[in-house]
C-alpha cells in the first residue's frame, strides 16, 4: 500500500504551522503586482491545492487583494502563509520546510517580470493562466 505524501511548512516566527497531504494541483511562478507587493519579491513560486489538502494551524490575519481571493498572513510575524478562493488554495514554495519538493510548471503576468529575471522553460502567461 502507498503512503500518503505529505509536507509542512509555516511561516517566519513559527507560529503558524501547515501540512499538505498529496502533491498540488499544479505550481506556477506568480510576477504580478499583487503577489510582488504582498511577498516583498520578484515573484512568488507557489503550489495549488483543493482545499481539503491543507491544513492551517495557528493565528493568521486575512487580506482580501482581489475579488474572492483572500491571502492569509502570521498574525505575529506577518509571513504570507497562503492564499486562496475557496475552491484552491495556494501555498508559497518558499514557506515549506524542505526546498526542491516543487518545481513551477508556467510562469503568470509576465509582462511585470523583472527585465534582469530569465524566463523559466515553462508555458508563459502575459496576464492569468489563459491561452494568449
Amino acid at each position: 500500500m502507498a503512503t500518503e505524501e505529505i509536507h509542512e511548512g509555516g511561516c517566519g516566527c513559527g507560529t503558524v504551522r501547515f501540512t499538505v497531504t498529496g502533491p498540488p494541483l499544479r505550481t506556477g511562478l506568480c510576477h504580478c503586482l499583487t503577489c510582488r507587493k504582498s511577498h516583498a519579491s520578484a515573484f512568488n513560486p507557489f503550489g495549488v491545492f483543493a482545499p481539503e489538502q491543507v491544513e492551517v494551524r495557528g493565528e493568521v490575519t486575512d487580506w482580501t487583494s482581489s475579488p474572492n481571493y483572500t491571502r492569509s498572513f502570521c498574525a505575529i510575524c506577518g509571513s504570507p502563509v497562503c492564499g486562496g478562493d475557496g475552491q484552491e488554495v495556494e501555498v508559497s514554495l518558499g514557506s515549506f520546510d524542505e526546498p526542491g519538493l516543487f518545481t513551477p510548471q508556467y510562469e503568470l503576468w509576465i509582462i511585470r517580470r523583472e527585465p534582469w529575471l530569465a524566463p523559466l522553460d515553462v508555458p508563459q502567461f502575459k496576464g492569468d493562466r489563459i491561452p494568449d
